[in-house]
């Protein structure tokens, strides 16, 4: 991208968050010790999100309702695997994630990350047993991060060999019937780095997504913004501006059209050493704010 147009693009971004402020999405969630991904619907009354140990070893996924932040619900096919990454489509009824539980019902071993859903009858039903998207979108590679766009299509992260890079943003187009084989997008958002974690907007017109340690970045992971021409081809991704990103890692972005609002996951740290009169007072100071665990924050932006 042109100097000019990378500067345009980052005076565009920065002035719709003119007087907004970045904020944790609930400080009820400080009771997990790494909280990550995020998926709400447009009414708000359901939000999914993962939460995990220290070194992310144990990955399960949670469920609120109705903003009762306080006391999240494990999903019920949740078990000693890891589960992670989920995103609802638009009708409710079939929740997307990625997990290395057993391709087979009667495995035992983990296998590698695949794409998984999970479907109920209606909103009020519980939810089905997780079931494998099937190996033409899945691989012996690992497969992350799936989001969908309002006609199905969807978008995953790949660890892919034939990739660009290390991680790299794949899509896989729904013809009514089943998925195609998932296809590398183009430079404007891949490159010989990493690449993942990428939100496709419903109208399939915007991608929201992380690059890792890019040369434009400010450091370890930044989210990245693009936009389709009036061809359909995906322009060069803009880097979302210091406003947004930081010198920590910045990923799983998720950004609600009807609210206005951007979710992201982020590590930023501004702890400072200081004296404390008791334990708790340490607890809860090493516990709350931007700590450098993963947690959930979020900003109203226009995109």
């Amino acid at each position: 991208m042109k100097a000019q147009q990378f500067l345009t693009a980052l005076i565009l971004i920065s002035g719709t968050l003119s007087g907004q402020k970045i904020e944790i999405v609930s400080p009820y969630l400080d009771q997990f010790q790494n909280v990550r991904d995020f998926y709400i619907t447009d009414d708000e009354k359901e939000a999914y999100f993962t939460i995990q140990s220290p070194g992310q070893d144990l990955s399960q996924i949670v469920c609120v309702k109705n903003k009762k932040w306080k006391k999240p619900i494990l999903l019920p096919f949740c078990d000693g695997y890891s589960y992670l990454e989920p995103f609802l489509s638009r009708d409710g009824l079939r929740l997307y994630f990625a997990s290395d539980r057993p391709k087979s019902e009667s495995g035992t071993i983990k296998s590698d990350f695949d794409i998984w859903f999970v479907k109920r009858k209606s909103l009020r039903d519980q939810w089905s047993k997780p079931i494998n998207m099937g190996n033409i979108v899945n691989s012996e590679n690992n497969e992350f991060y799936p989001t969908l766009s309002d006609n199905n299509n969807l978008y995953l992260t790949m660890d892919a060999k034939l990739g660009l890079g290390k991680d790299d943003i794949y899509y896989s187009s729904w013809n009514g019937k089943e998925y195609s084989k998932p296809v590398l997008l183009s430079n404007s958002i891949n490159s010989e780095g990493y690449e993942f974690n990428a939100f496709i907007s419903a109208d399939e017109q915007m991608l929201i997504y992380t690059k890792y340690n890019a040369k434009d970045g400010l450091g370890s992971g930044d989210l990245y913004l693009s936009k389709k021409d009036n061809h359909g081809e995906w322009q060069p991704a803009q880097h979302m501006g210091n406003e947004i990103n930081s010198k920590y890692m910045e990923y799983c972005p998720f950004y609600n059209s009807k609210t206005g609002t951007l979710y992201f996951t982020s590590r930023r740290n501004s702890l400072v050493p200081q004296r404390f009169n008791k334990t708790n007072d340490f607890q809860k100071y090493i516990s709350s704010g931007e700590n450098g665990l993963s947690k959930i924050y979020k900003v109203k932006i226009k995109l």
